[in-house]
């Protein structure tokens, strides 16, 4: 083996492969040390000098490490171990306290493996070394990295500078509705239907402009396999990846770690709807209960359960067991409070099977939707129902006191609303139930309740 010493003269005498060795050794990023068969050394980089202090040329032709790298005591037994590579097969790790230029101890982990020459006859050993506290360190990085990407409670991604997945692991992929493997160097807008112009935005601007400091929360609706879609919302964190290697800072993409916080956030919204409601149902009987009207009371209530609830109510009260006449509405126009109905008296046409008359005849909430299939379609369902023509879903709730049904409350929705739900039902009772109560009284006070007739 050939010792690589530093000096131009002598690397002109090795020729253009000396040189080009000399280069490749010193260009390494892991030290390493070379030696013959009679263990001196005949090979030292740069990366050794910088670990250990002692150049090239103060290396090179040493026999072994005793008395300037490792202290007396110890030398023989670390040349021993060392050269014990060259007849053992493959790689054997050693850690070893070797000693600077200035006199201090490092502990070192070596890799050292036999070199055989042309002849095939061991002939020396190669040993590469790094500091112990590197090499666990990037131990430790390794295995941050493996644990992110099996066990960790994040759902950890990966995203490459053109936005496209690059590495999934097991909860992302699980939260994405795919496979790890499946969901690789595709773009975004193939896993998530809406909100992924949120997501690429936040991603891009990381790439730019670094990672945010806070958590940001995102709805996104992910596309499901069996053609129906999820919306979630999670709680996203992100870092840009450089690469340690370059000189300057060269993006390799973005780390993305997200944690599904949907249920928390439903729960959350669910509560503040609750306490609306209470305080919308608490308001609207101190209202109702400075009228002296019954109608205007009646009225009242049903503007406050409104609020929040509703873009259009309708108040149809019974002229007999199949027909409804209207007594209150809100504006069909402009937005404005709920008013009774100028000269009523005559009986809403609806069609046969309409929302309101099956509410009338189960004496039970109905709810109802448009369907979207084709432009124009929900116009088209509300005209046919006799409701404003931006409502696309209703919910219909008989009026009932003391046995009967006095009347139907219907409450209706615009397209870009949710449709009504249980829980909506629910509330909407529990405001009819005050709202019937009002009505049956105005009833009483005309002279046509049930019990001045039975008199």
């Amino acid at each position: 083996m050939s010792a690589v010493r530093s000096g131009t003269a002598e690397r002109r005498a090795e020729g253009p492969g000396g040189d080009l060795l000399a280069a490749l050794l010193d260009g390494m990023d892991a030290a390493l040390c070379a030696f013959d068969a009679e263990g001196t050394v005949t090979h030292w980089n740069r990366e050794a000098e910088r670990i250990l202090g002692w150049s090239a040329e103060q290396a090179v032709g040493k026999r072994g490490f005793a008395g300037w790298a490792a202290r007396r005591a110890d030398a023989d037994e670390v040349l021993g171990r060392l050269m014990g590579a060259m007849r053992a097969p493959g790689r054997q790790v050693h850690e070893f306290a070797l000693l600077r230029k200035d006199g201090g101890r490092v502990l070192v982990r070596t890799q050292s493996a036999g070199v055989r020459g042309a002849d095939g006859r061991p002939a020396g050993v190669y040993c590469a070394f790094s500091e112990v506290h590197a090499q666990i360190d990037l131990e430790r990085s390794i295995a941050l990295s493996e644990a992110l990407f099996e066990d960790a409670s994040w759902g950890v991604v990966l995203v490459d500078v053109d936005l496209r997945p690059a590495v999934v692991n097991a909860r992302a992929a699980r939260a994405l509705g795919t496979g790890r493997t499946t969901a690789l160097g595709r773009p975004l807008g193939e896993l998530i239907a809406q909100g992924v112009e949120e997501v690429e935005g936040a991603l891009q601007h990381v790439l730019a402009e670094g990672a945010p400091r806070g958590l940001a929360e995102m709805w996104v609706t992910l596309r499901g396999g069996d053609g129906r879609d999820r919306r979630r919302c999670w709680r996203s964190g992100f870092l840009r990846l450089a690469s340690p290697l370059a000189e300057e800072p060269v993006p390799l993409g973005v780390g993305w770690l997200f944690q599904d916080v949907t249920e928390a956030r439903l729960a959350e919204q669910e509560a503040d709807r609750m306490r609306f409601r209470c305080s919308q149902l608490h308001r609207a009987g101190a209202a109702a209960a400075e009228c002296e009207d019954p109608m205007e009371a009646a009225t009242v209530l049903l503007d406050f359960a409104v609020a929040g609830f509703a873009d259009h109510a309708l108040l149809d009260v019974t002229a007999d067991e199949r027909r409804l006449v209207r007594a209150a509405a809100t504006p069909t126009g402009a937005p404005g409070p709920v008013a009774a109905v100028a000269g009523g008296g005559v009986p809403v046409p609806y069609p046969e099977g309409h929302p309101a008359l099956q509410a009338l005849a189960r004496t039970g909430p109905v709810r109802a939707s448009a369907t979207v299939a084709r432009p124009h379609a929900a116009e088209e369902w509300a005209a046919e129902r006799r409701w404003p023509g931006d409502a696309a879903h209703a919910l219909c709730i008989p009026l009932r006191s003391r046995g009967r049904t006095l009347g139907i409350a219907t409450f209706l929705r615009s397209a870009s609303r949710p449709p009504f739900e249980r829980p909506d039902a629910v509330y909407a009772e529990t405001v009819t139930t005050r709202l019937a109560a009002s009505l049956d009284l105005a009833e009483a006070l005309r002279g046509v309740g049930v019990g001045e007739g039975e008199g």
